[in-house]
Order: structure tokens, then C-alpha cells, then sequence
């Protein structure tokens, strides 16, 4: 019964970060494997993180993502008032993956910034979005040096939204004959659609163990669900980006530094239950990590390479 219970909620948390469908009847619990390294190019150095917003956003919600992307390298001035756990404390993690990778060099490490923000409330290429329309969307955005950032709106149907995935990164081949690759990532607002997939835990899971819903730290069950689901695709596409980096199972389906610790956000975390977190007093929002301009946020765990087990911030 455990068993069975456990793949039900396995099942319920990989679609936060799944880049495609996965049978998962042959996932078995606890296989933590190291991820195997397979010798592609790892993002680093100062990378631009573009977002581009295709259908309506509220300017409060696009603070809460930009927020966030300021928060992977937020540094305060003043240790007194630097709070921790911080989200760029979650992030140094992907830093292991790299120094793994190249123990000999002294490259730099990768390090994110908030690029340009595109605004398309028009949707320009309809509300109904194939794989390769959300790669024509990616393409507006800088294809050096960046990550391109999709983000679509609660009313905008992407391919297998909310059945097989939540988001996805992936990359493709910039403008001309010579043009280089560039990452992107796509991340869908799931609060009408299919909260009970891709927010949880702020929304009751479809399937799987029933637990109170938390409250979103932001107040936004969609905006707070996407940041979930957009950590971990950063994550991946900072340790996976080209298809060949780090990562377990079959290409067209790996797990990836997030997707390896599935639902799993506090110490003692188990099937149906996100972990020990942190709780606002004053709005009740349960959160793991501060981020810039007093905001909180619920991170997944990331799978520690150097210690071969998944690594929670509180």
C-alpha cells in the first residue's frame, strides 16, 4: 500500500518539473542515484535571464517572478540585514555541479541577472501554444549569453499543460547560418487550469495523499506555483542546458537536479506532506527561502552532487 501511495504522489510531484511525459510505473522510491555527467557544455559566467510574457499579467504578478530572478544572485549590503535561508543560498548549489564538471579550471560561475522583459498581452501566436510556438516566443529574446523565459498566462492552453508537465526547458539554434544555441524555459500559470498538478502544495493535489493546502507566500496561488516550477527548470537548464550535462534516465525524459527530489521542500518531507517550513506570521505563507524586497518564496530541494542526497533549505 506505502508503495503504490508513494508512486501516486511521485507521479503528482514530477509534473512540476517534468520537460515530457515519463512512464514512472518503473520508478522505484528512494533510488538516489549520483547524476551521471555526460560530458555536455554547463551555462556559465554572467547569463541574462529574459522574460517574456504572453497574455495578462497583473504588474504585481511579474514583480513576484522578477523578484525571484533578482533573488538567485541578491547580495545585501549589510549582514544584519541579509536573511537567511536566502535564495541565493539555494542556488549555490548548481555551483557544485560545475566545479565537478571542470575541477581544473577557473572559470566563472554562472550567475544570473534579470534581462529584458517582453510583454505580448496581445498573444500574438493565439491562446492555444504548440511546442514550437512556445520556441518562436523563446526566440524573441536574446540568443547570447541569455536565458529566454516564457511565461503564459492562466488563460493560455500550452501542449500537454498540467497532464504530462507544468513547464519546460529546452534549447534551440539562434538566428543564421552560425547562430549559437540558446536555453529557454517555459512555465505555464496553473490556477484555473490545473492547480491541483502544478501548484501544489498551495492547491489540494488531484491524486495522492489529501493534506490542507498551504497558503501561498505571495498570496497568488498561480505566480507562487511558478516560481516553484520555474526554479527548477533554472536548475535544470543550469546544470542540463544542451541535453548532454547532468542527468539520470532516458535524454527525452531525464531527472535533473530539481526533478530528482520530487515534493520534497522542508526536512521531513514525505508523500503529501512539502516539509518543514517556515510561516509568516502576518500573512500565514509558508516559504524555505527570503529573496529581495522582503519577499519569501517556497523552493523544491535540489539533489546535492557532492553528497548524493537532496538538499533542503530548512
Amino acid at each position: 500500500m506505502y508503495s503504490l501511495v508513494f508512486k501516486l504522489f511521485l507521479f503528482l510531484s514530477l509534473l512540476q518539473i517534468s520537460v515530457s511525459a515519463r512512464n514512472l510505473a518503473s520508478q522505484e522510491p528512494n533510488q538516489f542515484q549520483l547524476l551521471k555527467y555526460h560530458k555536455g557544455a554547463l551555462l556559465s559566467g554572467k547569463i541574462s535571464v529574459n522574460l517574456i510574457w504572453y497574455g495578462k499579467f497583473k504588474p504585481s504578478q511579474r514583480a513576484i517572478i522578477s523578484d525571484f530572478i533578482t533573488s538567485l544572485t541578491h547580495t545585501s549590503p549589510t549582514s544584519k540585514t541579509l536573511h537567511q535561508p536566502s535564495v541565493a543560498t539555494w542556488w549555490k548549489t548548481t555551483e557544485k555541479y560545475y566545479k565537478l564538471a571542470t575541477p581544473s579550471k577557473n572559470s566563472s560561475p554562472l550567475s544570473l541577472t534579470l534581462g529584458k522583459q517582453i510583454i505580448d498581452e496581445s498573444c500574438s501566436l493565439g491562446k492555444s501554444l504548440t511546442d514550437k510556438k512556445i520556441q518562436t516566443l523563446a526566440s524573441k529574446g536574446d540568443q547570447r549569453n541569455a536565458i529566454n523565459v516564457v511565461l503564459t498566462s492562466a488563460d493560455v492552453t500550452v501542449t500537454g499543460f498540467g497532464m504530462s508537465r507544468c513547464g519546460t526547458h529546452g534549447h534551440a539554434r539562434g538566428l543564421g547560418k552560425r547562430g549559437s544555441k540558446f536555453a529557454y524555459i517555459w512555465v505555464g500559470n496553473s490556477e484555473t487550469q490545473c492547480p491541483g498538478q502544478c501548484a501544489w502544495p498551495f492547491h489540494a493535489p488531484v491524486y495522492g495523499p489529501q493534506s490542507p493546502p498551504l497558503v501561498a507566500p505571495n498570496n497568488d496561488v498561480g505566480l507562487d506555483g511558478m516560481v516553484i516550477n520555474l526554479a527548477s527548470l533554472l536548475a535544470g537548464t543550469a546544470t542540463n542546458p544542451f541535453g548532454n550535462g547532468y542527468y539520470q534516465g532516458p535524454q527525452n525524459a531525464p531527472l535533473e537536479a530539481a526533478s530528482a527530489c520530487p515534493g520534497v521542500y522542508g526536512k521531513g518531507a514525505y508523500p503529501g506532506y512539502a516539509g518543514d517550513l517556515l510561516v509568516d506570521t502576518t500573512t500565514g505563507g509558508s516559504f524555505n527561502a527570503y529573496g529581495a524586497n522582503g519577499r519569501k518564496f517556497l523552493l523544491p530541494a535540489l539533489y546535492d552532487p557532492t553528497t548524493s542526497a537532496c538538499s533542503t533549505m530548512v
